[in-house]
């Protein structure tokens, strides 16, 4: 049964060998500590002599295919360097597996504050209100990246997102499908019947935007980087959109991390309908029809993402395995809230 790595038996002193020919100065790893959070690629904070680096993984184990590309995770973010894209600076991929395993990159490490959910305990209204409207100031950013300049043409395939999409999260659910759930199978096939036409929009989509992937200044609303960049792909922009509201949709509270039930306005926190605004806004779009659409797939894909994080758990190679069992008891729920949001 394969396990990933603990820091404890990553070979600190290989991996400082093999820095210091790509990463100039650095000659030395005192400590390497695992992040609690990211289920997908393991993620350590380096103690190094030129100060704190983060260093990003594949896990270990049979992996699905195109799953994990910590490579594609690099090169977008490096594309990003001079954008209005806040993300940390790249400073080294390494695709030889011998170095520790699996393919990995190093990374600056970015301090700031980061917020577990949308409720952003301990802030201020007026706090939380100037953090969501740079939220919608980075998506709207991300989206109007040009392509060409930053050397990202060919980093998605072309042709209707929202139906390659469907077609590869279908696949990848019933490649690790356990039990049958009903709402998912209903969710799969109305899906297919209510896909939009291909209105033509093609920019760069983040895959896994919410707040618990961004870094603000430790003063202030600004965001000083972007993280997780491995379900990033070249597709349609409501996509990144549906997906914050999606998680907005869900229960508060360290589990479900989302705002249901919440009075919003006493908290200073934007309504759905005003944050899809206030993007559109920033994007010069005069609204958006049949958004029911785009938040359904949103749920579809991120209980076909939470079904693999399980089977992951039950083979032994999940990062959390506690974590991503439990995560993964929650597909039934995005199926239903995914047939909710087309009705």
């Amino acid at each position: 049964m394969a396990h990933s790595q603990s820091a404890d038996d990553m070979n600190l002193e290989q991996l400082a060998d093999y820095l210091a020919g790509h990463i100039a100065g650095l000659h030395q790893i005192n400590a390497a500590r695992k992040f609690p959070t990211g289920q997908s690629n393991p993620t350590y904070l380096l103690d190094s002599n030129i100060g704190p680096l983060v260093l990003r993984r594949k896990p270990a184990g049979v992996l699905l295919k195109s799953a994990h590309a910590v490579d594609r995770e690099f090169r977008v973010q490096a594309a990003l360097q001079e954008s209005a894209v806040p993300v940390p600076q790249m400073l080294h991929l390494c695709v030889d597996a011998d170095v520790l395993g699996a393919d990995f990159y190093i990374m600056s490490h970015v301090t700031g504050r980061s917020f577990a959910d949308p409720t952003m305990e301990g802030e201020t209204p007026a706090g939380r209100a100037a953090i969501i409207d740079e939220m919608s100031r980075v998506l709207a950013a991300i989206h109007s990246v040009d392509l060409t300049t930053a050397g990202l043409m060919d980093y998605g395939p072309p042709g209707n997102y929202f139906e390659r999409q469907l077609t590869r999260w279908s696949k990848q659910y019933r490649a690790t499908e356990l039990e049958p759930v009903a709402d998912m199978d209903q969710l799969m096939t109305e899906l297919h019947r209510a896909l939009p036409a291909d209105d033509g929009q093609r920019c760069l989509v983040h895959g896994d935007y919410r707040i618990d992937n961004m870094i603000f200044d430790q003063h202030s609303a600004t965001c000083r980087a972007v993280l997780d960049w491995e379900l990033s792909t070249i597709g349609h922009p409501f996509a990144d959109l549906a997906a914050v509201i999606m998680q907005w949709r869900l229960p508060p509270g360290q589990e479900g991390r989302g705002l249901a039930g919440l009075d919003r306005s006493a908290l200073g926190l934007m309504s759905d309908a005003e944050f899809i605004a206030s993007y559109c806004d920033r994007r010069g779009l005069q609204g958006i029809d049949n958004f029911g659409f785009y938040l359904a797939f949103s749920f579809f894909r991120m209980a076909a993402i939470l079904q693999g994080v399980r089977k992951r758990a039950i083979d032994g190679n999940a990062s959390d395995p506690k974590a991503a069992v439990k995560l993964g008891a929650y597909v039934p729920m995005f199926a239903r809230l995914g047939m909710d949001a087309l009705a």
